[in-house]
């Protein structure tokens, strides 16, 4: 079932009150919000009658509502244009219109002067019911009609009128003139002797002989006239209105009569079909379909909207999807309107949806505490003060080398908490770029920069609302963002790029890094006051060479995963293939780890069950070489500086091996590609990394 466009009025006065019964009646759209500061107006007490919102403030409406179409029917200027200003791109803005209500009066009159040729008792009664004043003339300037309305305008009883001549009753009337030249006069304006204007319609009637037998005179009184167009407004501006949206939008729009003639195309159409306007407006609509069925002759058909649809346009056979629904007024269908989408333009927006999920996962945390191995005392310890943080609302640091497991804690302690039920959303912070960085993590409004979605988007501190954040490598954030974060902190709100609004937030802020921070502060990369905003709760997590005895169990637990990824039985591992592993440091910890036990398995024999020695990998010889790296202390250098030498001449040499190859040489140590530039940059090691 389609669902309905949301509609808000925004005048409750004589139009729109016929507006809402008409939008009512039809149900083209869903009115949800009545706007007017008088909330006695007979617009506002239908709708309360209704149930429909109403609003002394149209800006309130807007704020709480989500709306399509918004209809001004004030008839002030002003209103119209502060509405077009403040409203949102989608939302459509129209004046109100009394189409209905105008061409109702039409065929009235229509009627009316069709009942006085025909029938002059019945005339005489409809026409005394309607509001526009009429006066008819014979041919001898007698006055034959004069109903209540003309009456009241005038000031002229109808008994005293009947019979007389128009001339004698009123002095300035036109109708004589009219009579004699058999030349209509329309919407003239006329000064009555008793002081009022009015604007009026004088016509010469015929017999069906085309004889002159009289003159009419339909008229209204110049204030009802004025109040009118106050409120509503005339059609021919709302045709004009409509034509320019259509011809303004950016989608692809053609319209059909009731018959499946074309109407109407737009720019955007021409560009998608490559047809021209002579070649679409009143030929049938199938003529811009290269393959597939009409839509708008199934429409037409069935009088129900059709969504999605797949087909081929225009000479050059574009594949489009299309929604066609039909245009019904009181209950007659006049037509129908499509909207046609390039499915190459699809393809993008998939393409950038799954860009984005490549980026972050937002997803339910998959790890609990049942799953983090080990019952080494570090271990333990860690584990503990990971219950507890699960427990508090408060910010936790997990800290740790590269491939300890602090992912798996996030996890853990998300799904341990009392926001398990919600958002677990994951973010590399070294992943993703820094021109991106603050787009994705607050998200932005619509038009921030070029290329920005319309309508904005929301961040992923929005998208974690209730639940938690996992802001991984924190330290490879710019100081710029860091700034930002540390309001998120402090304040619990963010505010969007491009946007002045903050945005409360509820999240849980979960942080990993394998940094020294202290030393990025003193260096001036990360915010001494950001460091303790996220230092509130830290958790270190040993390396795998401080709790070697957890290696069995590791193992064990390792061995039942890889089973299953690759199909393989492999039950265990021997005691002498454990003190090998134990005799190695594992400098990739519970990673590198896993990495090994998985290429041991695969060069396995799928007859052998067990992992023995002559299994595994000269691991120690890897070490060895690794050795080499170190660096001799001596009484004139520091610990930072016997650090700072050792990472020097540890990427120099891993750069030397990997022949200058950043990934490969980022992979093998374990960091991000941008860390890796950052501490080349940093030990003044040149990009070719070979000197």
């Amino acid at each position: 079932m389609k669902k309905l466009r949301t509609c808000m009025i925004v005048g409750a006065g004589r139009g729109g009150l016929a507006l809402l019964q008409i939008l009512q009646e039809t149900k083209m759209m869903k009115v949800i919000a009545m706007v007017d500061c008088d909330q006695g107006a007979p617009g506002i007490l239908k709708a309360r009658n209704s149930g429909i919102a109403v609003f002394e403030d149209w800006k309130v409406a807007l704020n709480q509502f989500e709306i399509d179409v918004i209809v001004e029917a004030t008839g002030d200027e002003a209103v119209f244009e502060e509405i077009r200003d403040r409203r949102e791109k989608h939302t459509v803005l129209i004046p109100g219109s009394v189409a209905n209500i105008v061409l109702k009066l039409i065929e009235e009159k229509e009627i009316l002067i069709d009942t006085l040729r025909h029938q002059s008792k019945q005339q005489e009664i409809i026409l005394d019911s309607t509001h526009d004043g009429m006066i008819a003339v014979n041919v001898h300037e007698e006055v034959t009609l004069f109903n209540r309305s003309a009456e009241k305008i005038t000031g002229i009883s109808k008994e005293l009128a009947d019979g007389k001549i128009i001339g004698s009753l009123m002095a300035s009337s036109r109708l004589p003139r009219v009579l004699s030249s058999g030349k209509a006069e329309i919407n003239k304006e006329q000064l009555l002797p008793n002081g009022k204007k009015i604007i009026t319609t004088r016509i010469p009637m015929f017999n069906d002989e085309g004889k002159r037998i009289g003159a009419l005179a339909v008229f209204k009184d110049m204030t009802a006239i004025e109040q009118m167009a106050q409120e509503v407004t005339n059609l021919k501006s709302v045709q004009s209105m409509l034509e320019a949206i259509i011809q303004s939008s950016d989608e692809a729009i053609s319209v059909v009569d009731e018959t499946g003639k074309g109407l109407m195309i737009n720019p955007a159409y021409t560009r998608l079909t490559g047809l021209q306007r002579e070649e679409v407006i009143g030929k049938p609509a199938n003529t811009d379909i290269s393959e597939g069925e009409s839509m708008h002759m199934r429409v037409l058909r069935t009088r129900k909207p059709v969504r999605g649809v797949q087909m081929k346009v225009g000479p050059a056979k574009r594949e489009v999807v299309v929604n066609v629904s039909p245009v019904i007024v009181d209950g007659l269908l006049k037509g129908s309107v499509g909207v046609i989408h390039d499915i190459s333009e699809l393809h993008s927006l998939n393409n950038q949806l799954q860009r984005a999920r490549q980026i972050i996962r937002t997803l339910e945390a998959k790890y609990s505490f049942e799953d983090i191995i080990g019952e080494s005392e570090e271990m333990t310890f860690s584990v503990q003060q990971a219950k507890l943080a699960a427990s508090t609302p408060a910010t936790v640091l997990l800290r740790g080398e590269s491939g300890t497991g602090k992912e798996l804690f996030a996890h853990a302690i998300h799904n341990a908490s009392d926001r398990k039920y919600n958002k677990f959303v994951r973010v590399n912070c070294a992943a993703i770029s820094e021109s991106l960085f603050e787009s994705e993590l607050f998200g932005y409004e619509d038009g921030a920069f070029s290329g920005a979605r319309q309508g904005g988007k929301r961040g992923l501190f929005e998208e974690a609302n209730g639940g938690s954040i996992f802001l991984d490598e924190i330290g490879e954030v710019s100081l710029g963002t860091q700034a930002k974060l540390l309001r998120v902190l402090q304040e619990r709100e963010i505010v969007r790029v491009g946007g002045a609004k903050p945005i409360s937030i509820n999240v849980r802020i979960i942080a990993a890094t394998n940094a020294k921070l202290e030393k990025r502060i003193i260096d001036g990369s990360f915010r001494e006051d950001l460091y303790y905003r996220l230092n509130r709760l830290p958790i270190q997590i040993a390396p795998l060479r401080q709790r070697k005895e957890d290696i069995t169990a590791l193992a064990k637990h390792l061995l039942t995963k890889i089973n299953q990824d690759y199909g393989r039985n492999v039950k265990g591992i021997t005691d002498g293939a454990v003190d090998y592993l134990k005799s190695y440091d594992w400098p990739g910890n519970v990673r590198e780890f896993e990495n090994v036990l998985g290429r041991i398995v695969i060069h396995m024999d799928v007859s052998e069950t067990m992992i023995d020695s002559h299994h595994l990998p000269s691991l120690l010889s890897e070490q060895k070489d690794a050795d080499v790296l170190f660096v001799e202390r001596t009484p004139d250098k520091m610990l930072s500086q016997l650090v700072d030498e050792f990472e020097k001449k540890t990427i120099r040499q891993t750069l030397a091996h990997y022949e200058g190859n950043k990934t490969a040489t980022a992979k093998a140590l374990g960091v991000s590609l941008r860390n890796l530039y950052y501490k080349m940059e940093k030990h003044g090691i040149e990009k070719s990394g070979m000197q």
